[in-house]
C-alpha cells in the first residue's frame, strides 16, 4: 500500500470539508469512474500520490531484488490538472537494490522541487526524477531506467503480465473509519521484467518480475495507528496477495487492514478478488531485527495464516533474502524496511516472491508526523 507518503505529512492537515480536506484537495470518495492511460499519470487535485514499484530479476542464477518509487506531493491543490506544476509540487523518489549474492543492499533518495528537475505527466503514466524516470510506452508496457551512486544503474522494460486491479470497495481503499482516510488504489499484480543492470563497468541481463502500486490520497495516519506492515506476494501457481495491517496502539490490527486474494484475469475478463477481514487471518514475525543505524527493532520471518478463497486453510512465510534491506530516510525524516523475500510453505518449499514493507519500527519516526 505504499507507504511513505507519511514523510510528507507534516504538509498535510488531514481536516475534511465536505469533500476536500480544509486547504482543498480532493478526498478518494466512492464512485471514482477509472480511465486508462489517463488515471495512470498525475492527479494534482489530490495531495499525495506515488508510483511503486518493487521486483526480483536474475542474470542466470544470480539473483537480485529492487525497488523504485516516485512520490508527489501537493502544497497547493491544482484542480486543473495542467501539464507544468511549477512550484506547487515537492517530488521525492526512492531506488535500492538488494544484490543476493553479494549480500550487498545499496539505496537512494532524491527530493526536488516541481518545476526544477522533477516532474508527473497528467494524462498518462511519466514521473521523472533527475536522470530517473518511469514512462508508459504505446503498447502498454513501461520503462523504468535509474540509477543508485552513481555505478549502479538499470534499464528494465515491464510488461504487464496481467490486467490492473483496483482494490476497494466502489473504487476506494479505506484505511480507516475517518472519511479521509482512503485513496485511490491501482495495481499491476505481475510485470515481466526484462532490460540490463550494470554494476560498475558490469553489464548483466536480467529477467524477471515486479509488482506495481499507484496510489491517490489526501490522507493521514489516524491518530490511533503507529504503522503498518504490508505485503506483496506472488506465488508460482500464478495467484498473487496483497496484505496490509494496520497497527494500532494497543498492538492489534485495526479492522480495515485487508488481505487480498488475486486470481485470474486477462484483456477481455477483470481478474477475481477476494476481500478477508483481520479476522479471517493472521501476521507474526517471528524474529526481531535490530537495525544498527536507526535502531529500528523490525519483525522478520512473518508467518502469515489465512485460507485461501475455497476457504481451505492456507499458511506461509515472508522469508527475508537479507536483514539489512532498511531505507533510511535522511531527506524525508522517515525510515523503514523494505525487504525482497521468499515465500515458503509449512514445509519450507518455496512456493513464490514478495516484497515487504514494515514502517512505523523506529523510534519517533512517525510521532510528530500523526495527525492530531
Amino acid at each position: 500500500m505504499k507507504t511513505i507518503w507519511l514523510m510528507f505529512l507534516f504538509l498535510a492537515t488531514g481536516s475534511v470539508w465536505g469533500q476536500t480536506t480544509k486547504d482543498g484537495f480532493r478526498i478518494a470518495s466512492p464512485g471514482h469512474d477509472f480511465t486508462f492511460p489517463y488515471d495512470h499519470g498525475a492527479h494534482p487535485e489530490y495531495k499525495i500520490e506515488w508510483w511503486y514499484i518493487t521486483g526480483h530479476v536474475w542474470e542466470k542464477e544470480r539473483r537480485f531484488g529492487f525497488q523504485a518509487t516516485f512520490f508527489r506531493i501537493g502544497l497547493q491543490p491544482d484542480l486543473q490538472a495542467g501539464p507544468a506544476f511549477g512550484t506547487n509540487q515537492v517530488y521525492m523518489a526512492h531506488m535500492a537494490l538488494m544484490d543476493v549474492d553479494a549480500k550487498r543492499f545499496i539505496h537512494e533518495e532524491r527530493l526536488n522541487r516541481g518545476g526544477w528537475d522533477a516532474s508527473a505527466k497528467v494524462g498518462d503514466l511519466d514521473v521523472r526524477n533527475g536522470n530517473w524516470s518511469l514512462v508508459r510506452n504505446p503498447d502498454g508496457s513501461m520503462r523504468l531506467v535509474a540509477s543508485i551512486r552513481g555505478k549502479t544503474r538499470f534499464d528494465f522494460e515491464l510488461q504487464p503480465a496481467q490486467p490492473v486491479v483496483i482494490f476497494g470497495e466502489d473504487g476506494v481503499s479505506k484505511k480507516g473509519a475517518d472519511p479521509s482516510a482512503a485513496s485511490l488504489y491501482i495495481t499491476y499484480p505481475r510485470l515481466a521484467v526484462r532490460g540490463v543492470l550494470r554494476q560498475g563497468e558490469v553489464e548483466r541481463k536480467v529477467v524477471g518480475q515486479a509488482w506495481m502500486d499507484h496510489e491517490i490520497s489526501s490522507s493521514q495516519l489516524a491518530p490511533e495507528q503507529t504503522g503498518w506492515d504490508w505485503a506483496s506476494v506472488q506465488l508460482d501457481d500464478g495467484r498473487e496477495l496483497m496484505i496490509y495491517q494496520l497497527r494500532q496502539k494497543d498492538g492489534t490490527a485495526d479492522p480495515y487492514s485487508k488481505l487480498v486474494w488475486i486470481e485470474g484475469g486477462d484483456e477481455q475478463t477483470p481478474a477475481k478478488l477476494t476481500h478477508l477481514s483481520p479476522d479471517k487471518w493472521s501476521w507474526d514475525g517471528e524474529r526481531i531485527w535490530t537495525s544498527k543505524e536507526t535502531g529500528g527493532a523490525y519483525p522478520l520471518d512473518i508467518k502469515v495464516t489465512t485460507e485461501d478463497p475455497s476457504g481451505a486453510a492456507f499458511e506461509f512465510q515472508l522469508m527475508p533474502l537479507a536483514d539489512e534491506q532498511e531505507m533510511i530516510g535522511r531527506l524525508g525524516g522517515v525510515s523503514y524496511w523494505e525487504g525482497a523475500c521468499n515465500v515458503l510453505d509449512n514445509k519450507g518449499k518455496r512456493i513464490g516472491v514478495s516484497y515487504v514493507e514494515l514502517t512505523g519500527y523506529v523510534e519517533g519516526g512517525l510521532g510528530a508526523l500523526r495527525a492530531k
